[in-house]
């Protein structure tokens, strides 16, 4: 059984910086994908950085430039170090990884219990 658990969120004034971690257990982390999702308030859960066992990355438009995904393998452990963060930005932020091809990314079907993240002045 796949674990995942989020830290990090909190309260961050707009042009601050957080960085969440997520740290899994329960299968071979170096080789899988692992990505990070956002659910806004009355919005759909939406991509938000992944990375895949190779660490290629890709980016949501609305965070490219401003987000950072990596992964320590030694630690099963992937981050999405978050700057210039604006109120927009404001979510719960969830952790999601699968057990399949971790080559490439896929939404999959393990989530963590999320972490809120609230940007505000």
């Amino acid at each position: 059984q796949v674990q995942l658990v989020e830290s990090g969120g909190g309260l961050v004034q707009p042009g601050g910086s957080l960085r969440l971690s997520c740290a899994a257990s329960g299968s071979v982390f170096s080789i899988n994908a692992m990505g990070w999702y956002r659910q806004a308030p009355g919005k759909e859960r939406e991509l938000v950085a992944a990375i895949t066992s190779g660490g290629t990355t890709k980016y949501a438009d609305s965070v490219k430039g401003r987000c950072t995904i990596s992964r320590d393998n030694a630690k099963n452990t992937v981050y999405l170090q978050m700057n210039s963060l604006k109120p927009e930005d404001t979510a719960v932020y969830y952790c999601n990884t699968d057990l399949g091809d971790g080559t490439i990314w896929y939404k999959g079907a393990y989530w963590g219990q999320g972490t809120q993240v609230t940007v505000s002045s």
